[in-house]
């Protein structure tokens, strides 16, 4: 009894050896992981594993911000909260942190205003009040904040006068009592009009002033000096009140029309087609092209628009600070079960949205399955924000799956005790990836299938299935049913590789892009919706030994990160496939030809391009670990 305890002690203190070196290893990944994304408005730039080094990097773009991967929270941003416009218009140069900054360059401009970006209307203003005239003519910079300061530039010039422009008087002038009888015995020039037709009644004005004056009673009117065939005075009410794209009020003078429009909700203040006061906040919701609401301040637009699918915070300008619009979900097999190679896969990683570890295997024909998985490897993912479908297989055991399918107690018990053994784990579904099927197989593995969705559905999860590209030619004996499958599983996901494979008795690319296009367009014609269909891409090449007399004799697979050195290494020459859009390599060594199709990082970005045109749910990589992390930071980009 006592050797018996001892033995049992000395296997728990080895279980606990084994937990404790898990847990260590998968916190040690974790820290690895990355945890930070970097954003540039709306679109992602790249991923780092700490707060510190994604700010660093977000510093060096203008509009960036950082979010928590896991749950999106916002870390960090550099967005302007002030802005100076002048004259309605505004450039990159004049946005600012801090009003501080804003105020230091707009007291160096005339005709501005200082938004905050967090407010309607103006933070500060210095628009002029008063302009000065020689004459008929004035100048931009002859408008003035003071009466005084017009007064002072008017010491300069004959025959000058100062106007109001709240009231659109003549408020002061420097003509002498000698020059204004001049003016006033000259021939008649100064025309009032409206519309730009002459008003009834009017007389010709010699004297400017005159002009003005009688103009004053007429609403609409101008008045025209009928020698230069040019409007000199205005009582045009030109800045326009706007609410939702209609005008409510019209004033002749800028405060005139800032106070109309404070009495009404929305309202902008226009001139010459530009925005001088608004009362719209900055920031807007949308979902789609629909606008949802307006807010000030960015933590409530975005917590809004985060309860609305296909949504954006846009600033007035139309620039997209924040969006959750629909993208590509990426995949990644790990073809692993290994704790410390899946999470070392994963930290390679930017922008996966699920991972695959093979964590289950059909064992035995009576539904016995073997189980590798690591529930803190589960966790850790979770945390990060990244979705755990494992992957279970059936060994490509032809006979074995034949056996299993044939028997409906040995699936049962596989169902049951799988779907347990997920929902403990916490994951979001699980993988199928049945190869080799027998033909005779179709409807038995259909109706597994459809078996294993309804329970899976049942508690929460989804369900994938990997299906070999195959050919719409003999598909109907083949044993997988395209069009029943797609109606049962939540994602079909086209293994569009090994079109040239280890047993291939001709040399040639693993998915030329025109083969792999030509398989997608298949897929869709067996009726399965796009929103259902991933494309499989590869992170690896196939290179092909041939000897002297152009036999071939042997092929390996060389990871795609290995691509470059082995380039480099053999002086391999390249030239473009046009068949496969691949670049075709091309070396010697000990008397053989050795040929390989490369897969670059131009490449896969063609196949997320397919992916894209062809509107599907992503792309699942086979597999994790063959590819540089470089790689993932242009997927990430184009997710």
């Amino acid at each position: 009894m006592r050797r018996k305890m001892s033995t049992a002690l000395l296997l728990l203190l080895l279980c606990q050896t084994i937990m404790t070196g898990t847990v260590g290893i998968v916190d040690a990944a974790a820290t690895q992981m990355t945890k930070f994304r970097v954003f540039q408005n709306d679109q992602a730039l790249r991923e780092f594993a700490t707060e510190a080094q994604a700010i660093a990097f977000a510093k060096k773009f203008g509009y960036s911000h950082v979010e928590k991967i896991a749950d999106r929270g916002w870390v960090w941003d550099n967005f302007p909260r002030y802005k100076i416009y002048q004259n309605g218009q505004t450039n990159p140069k004049w946005e600012f942190r801090t009003y501080e900054q804003a105020l230091h360059v707009a007291t160096k401009l005339t005709n501005v205003h200082i938004r905050d970006l967090e407010n309607i209307g103006w933070a500060y203003q210095s628009y002029a009040k008063y302009k000065l005239y020689q004459g008929d003519n004035t100048k931009e910079s002859w408008s003035f904040l003071t009466l005084a300061a017009a007064k002072q530039e008017a010491k300069k010039w004959g025959n000058a006068h100062v106007m109001e422009l709240s009231t659109n008087k003549w408020v002061w002038g420097n003509l002498t009592e000698a020059q204004v009888k001049a003016q006033r015995a000259a021939n008649s020039a100064y025309q009032i009009t409206v519309n730009g037709i002459p008003v009834e009644g009017q007389p010709l004005y010699s004297f400017l002033l005159d002009a003005i004056n009688a103009s004053s009673a007429v609403a609409g009117s101008e008045v025209l000096n009928t020698a230069t065939s040019k409007v000199v005075h205005s009582n045009l009410p030109n800045y326009l009140v706007m609410q939702n794209g209609a005008t409510v009020s019209a004033a002749n003078s800028l405060d005139s029309a800032v106070q109309m429009a404070k009495k009404t909700p929305n309202a902008e203040v226009y001139f010459n087609g530009n925005v001088y006061w608004s009362g719209i906040p900055y920031l807007a919701v949308y979902q789609g092209e629909k606008k949802l609401r307006t807010f000030n301040t960015r933590s409530s637009a975005v917590a809004f628009a985060k309860a609305y699918a296909n949504s954006s915070v846009r600033t007035s300008e139309g620039r997209k600070m924040w969006s959750n619009a629909k993208s590509l979900v990426y995949m990644g097999w790990n073809g692993s079960a290994t704790s410390a190679t899946v999470l070392s896969h994963v930290a390679n990683t930017q922008g996966l949205s699920i991972d695959s570890p093979t964590w289950f295997e059909l064992s035995a024909a009576d539904g016995t399955f073997t189980d590798t998985s690591d529930q803190a490897v589960a966790d850790t993912f979770k945390k990060q924000g990244i979705k755990v479908m494992p992957l279970v297989h059936n060994q490509f055991n032809k006979k074995l799956t034949t056996a299993f399918l044939s028997n409906h107690a040995a699936q049962q018990k596989f169902i049951g005790n799988l779907t347990a053994k997920l929902s403990k784990l916490g994951a979001a579904g699980v993988n199928l990836d049945f190869e080799e099927v027998a033909g005779s197989d179709r409807k038995a593995y259909t109706a597994f299938v459809t078996a294993l969705a309804k329970a899976v559905h049942a508690s929460g999860m989804q369900l994938s299935v990997d299906l070999p590209r195959g050919s719409l030619s003999w598909n109907h004996n083949a044993a997988y049913d395209h069009a029943a499958l797609s109606a049962v599983v939540d994602t079909i996901v086209i293994m569009a590789y090994d079109e040239h494979w280890s047993g291939s008795d001709t040399p040639g690319s693993v998915a030329g892009l025109a083969w792999v296009e030509e398989g997608v367009k298949q897929f869709l014609g067996y009726g399965i919706p796009r929103n259902k269909l991933m494309l499989g891409i590869p992170f690896y090449v196939r290179e092909w030994k041939l000897d002297s007399n152009n036999k071939l004799v042997g092929n390996r697979a060389i990871f795609m990160k290995e691509v470059p050195k082995l380039i480099a290494d053999t002086n391999a020459q390249g030239v473009l496939d046009k068949e496969s859009g691949q670049m075709k390599y091309k070396y010697m060594k000990d008397g053989y030809t050795y040929l390989f199709w490369a897969e670059t990082e131009a490449t896969v970005k063609a196949r997320i391009n397919l992916a894209k045109a062809y509107d599907l749910a992503g792309v699942a990589a086979w597999r994790l670990g063959y590819e540089s992390s470089d790689l993932w930071t242009m997927m990430l980009r184009m997710k």
